[in-house]
This record gives structure tokens, C-alpha cells and sequence, in this order.
């Protein structure tokens, strides 16, 4: 019965955020205490929420502070080179803006840490996307993807978490993986091209002169990527200046890219002088990140009182940009925590227990042999699903077992377990995915549409790889 509940309750909440039904925070919140009452156990969802609420709390409190300090370097102009060098390559070509995005993406990825990536990148992108008119889901899922595959990283966390999880070393797990992930991030780039041609057919190839022209605009559904006519979801389509032609191909000129802006040139908070001491500043809080020198949030919580301390001495400024990052740091902490009830329930009341034995005891006895092949097919839905710490702690060893029986060493099994991390990146249950679609002010409903499709192919490229090149 609470196999059946716990199914119940995850899809209950997917169908009502992506008909729009309820906002993603009721949902998280109100769904879980409804399907609490259906288990019998009611009387203890006060504790469940409590315990879910302390497990994420450290994560609520780096996200808050994370927001404050990489809206401060936005702020100061720390990232204003980064659009420039991005504006100069794509040239207003709506495909090069999404291989873009996924390039950046992935290398921001290396610091191992989801939110940090998913900040810095729409950060730098957005901007872009808004101007030009481009479908914003497709930012986040090409973001969302390319971080998947780059959170395999033995720092990331799941790479750890499976060989803890099975004694194993991280290396001999991740090292012979590298083909397969490279595989992987080759193909998130190969449909980030294809995706960019969506956006290139329904907006044209637009030189940086007729983005600057102004025009007269129509409203525009932030969509999926494809208009009717190209196969895609039938969206809007986006605007675009009426002015052009909305398909030249000529160069710009030497001026243009000087005066098409995404930020503000003279903005006021702009901070040139100190431009090095916060590109320092930011190195450092990376390097510390990765080093583990201390825990994230003290990390952030550091970089936040110094960013605000140095670029803006004078208390009222420092007063005005926390009250500019309110919006953003109230929307993504309140749904970490709204998140923490889900996680809560779902744990306390042994769902996810139920759930994973059930999926164990369905597959059938030949499958024995097959078993690491089994168990990168079911990472997909189960790293949706559930936490990695659910999956990796309380799944793999269940499925290791099994596959030892049958022969099969618990290092393919580990190597196996992470190609679902492409998926995994936008489950409702990983609370970066609500630092992507807030900064991007796209609907989670809408995010989810889009990106889950194009995940699990991207994951089931890594599998077939894996197993082409002989390391699952």
C-alpha cells in the first residue's frame, strides 16, 4: 500500500504543477500532508516536517546567501565581460546563444556545485534570451542537462555517494566513466545545436543592427522552442523586430556590439575599481568550495558580508541591493523548504523504502546477468524520484547485492548508477533545479514539459556508451 501511495503522491504532485493547478510551493506542501493522512499517520507529519526541514536547512541558508552574493557581483559587474565574450561569438544567432549556454553551463559545472552553476549561467545568459526574444526553457533545460552530466564529478556528490555507498574508491568508479560522460556532454551539445536551430528558424537570424532597431512587439508565451510549423509544442511565437527582415545573414558592424547591451553599461552600482578584487574573491570562494575548506553555507555567508562590505561601504547601498535579491532569495528559500515537507513525508512515513524494494522485486529472475544494464535504466526514474542519498544509500546496495549474485562487480554496478544524473538535475526533489527556473522566471510546470524528455535521452546516451566502450 505504501508503494502504491508513495507512486500516487509523485505523480499527483508532476500532473498538478504541470497542468498549473497549483503553484510548485502548495504543491510541495499540501500534497504531502494530504497523502500523510491517507498513510494513517497524521499525528506525526509535525515531526516528518521537522526532521525534512533540518536535513535541508544548511542547504535553504547557502542558497539565501549565494543569491545575495553572486546578485552582488551581477550588481558590480563582475560577470558584465562574460556576456560581452558570449555576445561576440553568438552575433545575435539564436543557435550559437544555446550552444552557449550549454558550453558555460559545463564549464561553471566543474566547481561541483548545481546552484552555484545554474546562478552564474543565467546570470550571464539571460539577459541574452530576453533581448532577443528567445524561449527560456530552453535555457534551463540545456542548463539543467550539461550540469546533469558534469555532476557526475567525483565532487559533486553521486560519484561519492556510490562508492561510500558500495566501499568502493571514487576514482576507479568515475576514471574509466570519463568516455561515456564525454559521450554524454557531447550529445547535451549536438541538441543544443539542434534546439538553437529551433529558436534560429521561428525567430531568423538576426544581425545585432535590427535587434537595436526598435519595433513594435506582440506578446509572447515563453515556450518550448518550436513553433507549429516546426514540430514543436505549437507555443506563441516570439517576438521579433518587424523592422528587419528577420533572416540576414551580413556581419555587424564594428559598433554594434558595443551598443547592443543586456546589462546596463551606467548602471549606477557598477563597481570597475574593485573589478579584480571580486574576480579574486570569486576564485577564492570556488577554490574553497571545492577544497572543502569549509562548509558551503559559511562559505557564502562569508562572501556575501565581504561582497556587500567592500563594494558597498555605506549601509543604506547595502540595504538597497539585499532589498533587490529579496524576491529571488524568498522565492527559492521558500521552496527549498516547502520542499523539505515533500522529502520529509516521503521518507518518514517509509515510502521510499517500499517503493525501492518493490522496484528490486520486479525484475526478473534472467535479468540476473544484466543487472548493471538494469540498474542504469531504473537511475533514471529513481534519482527523479527520490533524493541521491535515497538512491545511492538505500537502492544501490539492494541492487549490488543482486547483481553480485549473478556475477556482476559492484564497480559496474556504481558506474552504472550515475547516468541518470542528466534526469536527476531537474527532479522536484533537488533544490537547485528552483534556483534555474526562479532566476529564469520560467514555470517549474513548464521546465518540466520541456527538459524531461531531452534528459533521459542524454542519459540513455551515456548508458549505451557505457556499454559500447565496455565499462557498464
Amino acid at each position: 500500500m505504501l508503494t502504491i501511495l508513495g507512486f500516487a503522491m509523485i505523480a499527483t504532485f508532476l500532473v498538478l504543477i504541470m497542468l498549473k493547478k497549483m503553484s510548485p510551493i502548495a504543491a510541495l506542501v499540501l500534497i504531502p500532508a494530504l497523502f500523510c493522512v491517507f498513510v494513517g499517520k497524521g499525528a506525526k507529519l509535525g515531526d516528518y516536517v521537522i526532521d525534512g526541514v533540518t536535513s535541508l536547512a544548511p542547504t535553504a541558508a547557502m542558497l539565501m546567501f549565494a543569491i545575495v552574493y553572486f546578485g552582488v557581483m551581477i550588481d558590480v559587474g563582475l560577470f558584465d565581460p562574460v556576456v560581452r565574450g558570449i555576445l561576440k561569438f553568438a552575433k545575435a544567432d539564436p543557435m550559437r546563444i544555446v550552444v552557449g549556454t550549454a558550453i558555460l553551463a559545463a564549464i561553471v559545472s566543474l566547481d561541483g556545485d548545481g546552484s552555484t552553476t545554474f546562478m552564474i549561467t543565467v546570470s550571464a545568459m539571460y539577459p541574452l534570451y530576453k533581448r532577443l526574444k528567445m524561449s527560456l526553457v530552453v535555457m534551463t533545460g540545456v542548463a539543467a542537462m550539461a550540469n546533469g552530466v558534469m555532476n557526475t564529478l567525483p565532487w559533486g556528490g553521486p560519484t561519492a555517494r556510490a562508492a561510500t555507498a558500495l566501499k568502493l574508491d571514487a576514482s576507479d568508479i568515475f576514471v574509466p566513466m570519463i568516455p561515456a560522460l564525454a559521450v554524454g556532454l557531447l550529445g547535451v551539445f549536438v541538441l543544443s545545436y539542434v534546439l538553437g536551430m529551433r529558436e534560429r528558424k521561428r525567430l531568423g537570424t538576426l544581425t545585432l543592427a535590427e535587434v537595436l532597431e526598435p519595433a513594435e512587439t506582440e506578446t509572447v508565451l515563453v515556450g518550448a522552442g518550436a513553433g507549429a510549423g516546426t514540430g514543436g509544442t505549437g507555443d506563441t511565437k516570439a517576438t521579433v523586430p518587424t523592422g528587419g527582415s528577420g533572416s540576414g545573414t551580413d556581419a555587424p558592424e564594428e559598433g554594434d556590439a558595443e551598443r547592443f547591451q543586456v546589462l546596463d553599461p551606467n548602471r549606477a552600482t557598477l563597481r570597475p575599481k574593485l573589478y579584480w578584487f571580486n574576480a579574486l574573491l570569486t576564485a577564492t570562494l570556488l577554490t574553497s568550495m571545492i577544497m572543502e575548506w569549509l562548509p558551503i553555507p559559511v562559505l557564502f555567508l562569508i562572501g556575501a558580508a565581504l561582497a556587500l562590505t567592500v563594494n558597498f561601504p555605506h549601509i543604506p547601498d547595502q540595504k538597497a541591493r539585499l532589498a533587490a535579491h529579496a524576491d529571488n532569495v524568498l522565492n527559492v528559500s521558500g521552496m527549498v523548504f516547502a520542499a523539505a515537507v515533500f522529502t520529509g513525508v516521503l521518507q518518514g512515513t517509509g515510502m521510499v523504502d517500499h517503493m525501492a524494494r518493490w522496484m528490486v522485486d520486479v525484475i526478473p529472475e534472467g535479468m540476473g546477468p544484466h543487472m548493471a544494464l538494469v540498474t542504469g535504466v531504473l537511475s533514471l526514474p529513481l534519482t527523479y524520484f527520490m533524493s541521491n542519498d535515497g538512491f545511492y544509500f538505500g537502492v544501490l546496495p539492494v541492487l549490488a547485492e543482486a547483481g553480485a549474485a549473478h556475477g556482476v562487480t559492484p564497480l559496474e554496478m556504481a558506474r552504472a548508477s550515475l547516468v541518470g544524473q542528466p534526469l536527476h538535475m531537474s527532479s522536484p526533489l533537488v533544490p537547485a533545479v528552483y534556483v534555474l527556473v526562479g532566476m529564469a522566471k520560467v514555470e517549474f510546470g513548464d521546465h518540466t514539459r520541456f527538459v524531461v524528455k531531452w534528459a533521459a535521452l542524454t542519459s540513455l546516451i551515456i548508458l549505451g556508451a557505457g556499454i559500447l566502450f565496455g565499462i557498464i
